[in-house]
Protein backbone atom coordinates (compact mmCIF):
# COMPACT_ATOMS: atom_id res chain seq x y z
CA UNK A 1 0.00 0.00 0.00
CA UNK A 2 1.43 3.85 -0.74
CA UNK A 3 1.56 5.65 2.57
CA UNK A 4 0.23 8.31 0.92
CA UNK A 5 -3.15 5.76 0.74
CA UNK A 6 -2.27 4.71 4.30
CA UNK A 7 -2.11 8.01 5.80
CA UNK A 8 -5.03 9.50 4.47
CA UNK A 9 -7.38 6.26 5.03
CA UNK A 10 -6.58 6.91 9.16
CA UNK A 11 -7.66 10.79 8.68
CA UNK A 12 -4.18 11.88 8.81
CA UNK A 13 -5.25 14.27 5.81
CA UNK A 14 -5.44 14.21 1.93
CA UNK A 15 -2.55 13.15 -0.26
CA UNK A 16 -1.40 17.21 -0.51
CA UNK A 17 -1.46 17.07 3.17
CA UNK A 18 0.63 13.89 3.37
CA UNK A 19 3.07 15.71 1.19
CA UNK A 20 3.07 18.63 3.60
CA UNK A 21 3.89 16.24 6.38
CA UNK A 22 6.71 14.71 4.49
CA UNK A 23 8.54 17.96 3.47
CA UNK A 24 8.13 19.09 7.46
CA UNK A 25 10.14 15.70 8.01
CA UNK A 26 7.05 14.53 10.53
CA UNK A 27 6.87 10.70 8.94
CA UNK A 28 9.20 7.85 9.55
CA UNK A 29 8.94 4.75 8.79
CA UNK A 30 10.32 2.01 10.50
CA UNK A 31 12.44 4.72 12.21
CA UNK A 32 13.50 6.52 9.28
CA UNK A 33 12.39 9.95 7.63
CA UNK A 34 10.13 9.42 4.57
CA UNK A 35 10.49 11.76 0.93
CA UNK A 36 8.25 9.44 -0.96
CA UNK A 37 4.95 9.94 -0.61
CA UNK A 38 4.30 6.87 -3.00
CA UNK A 39 6.22 4.74 -1.21
CA UNK A 40 5.18 1.10 -0.51
CA UNK A 41 4.29 0.25 2.82
CA UNK A 42 3.16 -3.02 4.84
CA UNK A 43 0.01 -2.01 7.17
CA UNK A 44 0.71 -5.19 9.18
CA UNK A 45 4.87 -5.52 9.18
CA UNK A 46 6.27 -1.44 8.95
CA UNK A 47 5.99 1.14 11.79
CA UNK A 48 4.81 4.52 10.68
CA UNK A 49 5.17 7.70 12.51
CA UNK A 50 3.71 10.65 12.28
CA UNK A 51 5.02 13.26 14.94
CA UNK A 52 6.22 10.69 16.73
CA UNK A 53 2.86 8.94 17.23
CA UNK A 54 2.19 5.19 15.63
CA UNK A 55 -0.50 4.78 13.00
CA UNK A 56 -1.74 1.61 12.94
CA UNK A 57 -3.50 0.38 9.97
CA UNK A 58 -7.47 -0.28 10.26
CA UNK A 59 -9.18 -1.22 7.12
CA UNK A 60 -13.09 -1.77 8.49
CA UNK A 61 -14.80 -0.01 11.60
CA UNK A 62 -17.59 -1.53 13.36
CA UNK A 63 -19.94 0.64 15.45
CA UNK A 64 -23.12 0.12 18.01
CA UNK A 65 -24.76 2.72 18.25
CA UNK A 66 -27.75 3.97 20.26
CA UNK A 67 -29.52 5.42 17.89
CA UNK A 68 -31.70 8.86 19.18
CA UNK A 69 -34.87 9.73 17.68
CA UNK A 70 -34.81 12.70 15.46
CA UNK A 71 -32.31 11.13 12.80
CA UNK A 72 -32.33 9.27 9.76
CA UNK A 73 -30.27 6.26 9.18
CA UNK A 74 -28.32 7.65 6.01
CA UNK A 75 -24.93 8.74 5.15
CA UNK A 76 -26.49 11.93 3.72
CA UNK A 77 -29.98 13.57 3.73
CA UNK A 78 -31.22 17.38 2.11
CA UNK A 79 -33.05 17.88 4.58
CA UNK A 80 -32.66 16.05 7.86
CA UNK A 81 -29.79 14.89 10.33
CA UNK A 82 -28.25 11.77 10.03
CA UNK A 83 -27.25 8.80 12.23
CA UNK A 84 -23.48 9.74 10.88
CA UNK A 85 -24.03 13.78 12.31
CA UNK A 86 -23.39 11.80 15.53
CA UNK A 87 -19.88 10.72 14.96
CA UNK A 88 -16.81 12.07 15.62
CA UNK A 89 -13.99 12.99 13.62
CA UNK A 90 -11.80 10.29 14.44
CA UNK A 91 -14.35 7.46 12.90
CA UNK A 92 -15.77 9.44 10.37
CA UNK A 93 -12.85 9.46 7.63
CA UNK A 94 -13.74 5.51 8.09
CA UNK A 95 -17.13 6.36 5.70
CA UNK A 96 -19.44 3.96 7.73
CA UNK A 97 -22.60 3.75 6.58
CA UNK A 98 -25.63 2.03 8.63
CA UNK A 99 -26.86 -1.40 8.02
CA UNK A 100 -30.61 -1.47 7.73
CA UNK A 101 -32.89 1.12 8.41
CA UNK A 102 -34.72 2.48 11.78
CA UNK A 103 -37.38 5.00 11.64
CA UNK A 104 -36.24 9.16 11.96
CA UNK A 105 -38.55 8.32 15.31
CA UNK A 106 -37.47 4.94 16.13
CA UNK A 107 -34.57 4.32 18.97
CA UNK A 108 -32.09 1.51 19.91
CA UNK A 109 -29.48 -0.22 17.85
CA UNK A 110 -28.10 0.49 15.26
CA UNK A 111 -24.79 -1.30 13.52
CA UNK A 112 -22.45 1.25 11.32
CA UNK A 113 -19.91 0.04 9.41
CA UNK A 114 -17.74 0.24 6.08
CA UNK A 115 -17.87 -3.54 5.55
CA UNK A 116 -20.52 -3.98 2.73
CA UNK A 117 -20.18 -8.05 2.86
CA UNK A 118 -20.77 -7.57 6.30
CA UNK A 119 -23.44 -5.22 6.04
CA UNK A 120 -25.27 -7.47 2.83
CA UNK A 121 -25.72 -10.54 5.13
CA UNK A 122 -26.93 -8.99 8.34
CA UNK A 123 -30.00 -7.20 6.64
CA UNK A 124 -30.28 -9.92 3.62
CA UNK A 125 -33.68 -12.19 4.44
CA UNK A 126 -31.93 -15.18 2.93
CA UNK A 127 -30.28 -15.31 6.45
CA UNK A 128 -33.43 -14.94 8.62
CA UNK A 129 -31.82 -12.91 11.65
CA UNK A 130 -33.96 -12.00 13.84
CA UNK A 131 -34.07 -8.12 14.63
CA UNK A 132 -36.04 -7.60 18.62
CA UNK A 133 -37.78 -4.42 19.56
CA UNK A 134 -39.66 -3.40 22.39
CA UNK A 135 -42.65 -1.32 21.87
CA UNK A 136 -45.14 0.39 22.92
CA UNK A 137 -48.59 -0.05 21.48
CA UNK A 138 -51.80 2.46 21.33
CA UNK A 139 -54.25 -0.20 21.88
CA UNK A 140 -54.74 -3.90 23.63
CA UNK A 141 -52.49 -6.42 22.30
CA UNK A 142 -54.07 -9.89 22.31
CA UNK A 143 -53.52 -13.41 21.89
CA UNK A 144 -55.00 -12.95 18.62
CA UNK A 145 -52.66 -10.77 17.89
CA UNK A 146 -49.78 -13.01 18.36
CA UNK A 147 -51.69 -15.87 16.44
CA UNK A 148 -52.13 -13.55 13.92
CA UNK A 149 -47.74 -12.72 13.89
CA UNK A 150 -47.07 -16.11 13.92
CA UNK A 151 -48.75 -16.78 10.59
CA UNK A 152 -47.98 -13.34 8.86
CA UNK A 153 -49.51 -10.61 9.22
CA UNK A 154 -50.87 -8.98 5.74
CA UNK A 155 -49.84 -5.61 4.92
CA UNK A 156 -51.88 -3.10 3.74
CA UNK A 157 -50.49 -3.06 0.29
CA UNK A 158 -51.19 -6.56 0.10
CA UNK A 159 -47.28 -8.13 1.36
CA UNK A 160 -47.83 -11.15 3.31
CA UNK A 161 -45.12 -10.37 6.16
CA UNK A 162 -43.36 -13.35 7.22
CA UNK A 163 -44.29 -14.71 10.62
CA UNK A 164 -43.10 -12.61 13.54
CA UNK A 165 -42.87 -13.90 17.02
CA UNK A 166 -44.64 -11.49 18.93
CA UNK A 167 -44.55 -11.20 23.33
CA UNK A 168 -47.20 -9.30 25.27
CA UNK A 169 -45.00 -7.79 28.19
CA UNK A 170 -47.92 -5.82 29.48
CA UNK A 171 -51.52 -5.43 28.68
CA UNK A 172 -53.71 -2.66 28.27
CA UNK A 173 -54.90 0.43 26.36
CA UNK A 174 -51.08 1.26 26.22
CA UNK A 175 -49.52 -2.22 25.82
CA UNK A 176 -45.78 -3.13 25.85
CA UNK A 177 -44.74 -6.11 23.72
CA UNK A 178 -41.24 -7.01 22.38
CA UNK A 179 -41.55 -8.46 18.88
CA UNK A 180 -38.96 -10.42 16.49
CA UNK A 181 -38.90 -10.64 12.72
CA UNK A 182 -36.31 -11.49 10.28
CA UNK A 183 -37.48 -8.87 7.79
CA UNK A 184 -36.88 -5.10 6.98
CA UNK A 185 -39.58 -3.60 5.01
CA UNK A 186 -40.39 0.17 4.84
CA UNK A 187 -41.79 0.89 8.72
CA UNK A 188 -42.71 -3.10 8.74
CA UNK A 189 -42.98 -3.10 12.79
CA UNK A 190 -45.60 -0.38 12.63
CA UNK A 191 -47.43 -1.47 9.69
CA UNK A 192 -47.85 -5.27 11.10
CA UNK A 193 -49.49 -3.71 14.36
CA UNK A 194 -51.55 -1.47 11.92
CA UNK A 195 -52.36 -4.67 9.77
CA UNK A 196 -54.40 -5.60 13.40
CA UNK A 197 -56.07 -2.40 14.20
CA UNK A 198 -53.11 -1.02 16.76
CA UNK A 199 -50.53 1.64 16.29
CA UNK A 200 -47.28 2.16 17.61
CA UNK A 201 -46.30 4.72 19.34
CA UNK A 202 -42.94 4.11 21.00
CA UNK A 203 -40.14 1.62 19.33
CA UNK A 204 -36.65 0.71 20.19
CA UNK A 205 -34.14 -2.07 18.61
CA UNK A 206 -32.89 -4.41 21.03
CA UNK A 207 -31.29 -6.96 19.02
CA UNK A 208 -29.95 -8.40 15.89
CA UNK A 209 -29.47 -11.81 16.13
CA UNK A 210 -27.04 -11.90 18.99
CA UNK A 211 -25.72 -8.60 18.80
CA UNK A 212 -27.50 -7.07 21.00
CA UNK A 213 -27.87 -3.31 22.34
CA UNK A 214 -25.39 -1.90 25.41
CA UNK A 215 -27.87 -0.26 27.59
CA UNK A 216 -24.99 1.76 28.99
CA UNK A 217 -25.14 3.76 26.03
CA UNK A 218 -26.77 7.13 26.00
CA UNK A 219 -28.60 7.49 23.29
CA UNK A 220 -26.70 9.21 20.07
CA UNK A 221 -23.66 7.37 21.88
CA UNK A 222 -21.59 4.80 19.97
CA UNK A 223 -18.59 2.66 20.78
CA UNK A 224 -16.54 -0.31 18.68
CA UNK A 225 -17.99 -3.43 18.99
CA UNK A 226 -16.05 -5.81 21.37
CA UNK A 227 -14.17 -8.47 20.66
CA UNK A 228 -17.14 -11.35 21.27
CA UNK A 229 -19.66 -8.62 19.41
CA UNK A 230 -17.01 -8.65 16.45
CA UNK A 231 -16.79 -12.16 16.40
CA UNK A 232 -20.13 -12.91 15.76
CA UNK A 233 -20.71 -10.61 13.15
CA UNK A 234 -17.73 -11.99 11.31
CA UNK A 235 -18.78 -15.55 11.79
CA UNK A 236 -21.94 -14.64 9.24
CA UNK A 237 -19.74 -14.01 6.42
CA UNK A 238 -19.40 -16.51 4.03
CA UNK A 239 -15.92 -17.75 4.41
CA UNK A 240 -13.70 -17.14 1.24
Amino acid sequence: MRLDKLLSNMGIGSRKDVKTLLKKKQVTVNGKLVKDSSMKVDPNADEVLVNGKIIRYQQYIYLMMNKAPGYVSATTDNREKTVIDLLGKDVKHFNPFPVGRLDKDTEGLLLLTNDGNLAHQLVSPKKNIGKTYYAKVDGFVTDEDIAAFQEGVVLEDGYKAKPGVLKILERGEKSEIEVTITEGKFHQVKRMFEAVGKKVIYLKRLSMGDLKLDETLKLGDYRELTESELAYCLSLKPKT
